[in-house]
């Protein structure tokens, strides 16, 4: 199969470019400014707002790992995400998005999300937000193949790579011993089963480390 990831030079981008390339994948990374990528065939420095149609029409599937922090670049997390999903209209070509896990569910009838509890870090909020305004927003694509990827509420840059993990929906859910948390390593893993597989299209998902 034949991968590109956008925005490739940040934590999650590059395990997800180092886990597709060891399962074989040829990869290529996307990315703002040079930069080295190990597993990436090829890198490409370009904007993600500067890509065209034409750069990802003969890839089987696109990995927007786009991130903002800062107050006046998180509409970025929408603005991105569709501008992808322009490029990819009426194609073949799969979207997958490294989500956040604020707009998870905490209910069955879907009103409450993570974000809403009093615990949650008020600092986060704002991201939480504009996560969860960008998936809005994809749901509205049903001209697109795209995948929404939550991780767990505890996402660890450093944390190992257990080779196991859960696969949920909508709803936050919490693995044996009563967690909700993965590494960026078990993500990637979990990233690369749903590229290999298509088993989600259209659709979000949330992954715990097992």
């Amino acid at each position: 199969m034949k991968i590109a990831v956008v925005a490739a030079a940040g934590k999650a981008g590059r395990k997800i470019v180092a886990e597709a390339a060891a399962r074989g994948f040829e990869v290529t990374a996307f990315v703002r400014r040079a930069a080295e990528i190990d597993g990436a065939a090829k890198v490409i420095v370009k904007d993600i707002l500067a890509l065209t149609a034409g750069d990802l029409k003969d890839f089987d599937a696109v990995v927007d790992a786009f991130g903002a922090w800062t107050p006046e670049t998180l509409p970025l997390h929408t603005t991105t995400s569709q501008h992808l999903c322009d490029l990819l209209s009426g194609t073949d070509v799969r979207l997958l998005i490294v989500g956040g896990a604020g707009s998870l569910y905490t209910n069955p009838e879907h009103t409450e999300q993570v974000a809403d509890a009093p615990n949650f870090p008020a600092d986060w909020q704002p991201l939480a937000k504009a996560m969860a305004k960008a998936l809005d927003e994809l749901r509205k694509r049903d001209d697109v193949k795209w995948t929404f990827v939550s991780p767990a509420c505890d996402f660890q840059a450093d944390g190992e790579r257990t080779g196991k993990y859960i696969v949920g929906g909508e709803e936050l859910i919490l693995n044996a011993a009563g967690e909700s948390v993965i590494s960026y390593a078990d993500y990637a893993l979990a990233m690369v089963d749903e590229i290999a597989g298509g088993n989600h299209i259209q659709q979000r998902i949330g992954v715990v480390k097992a």
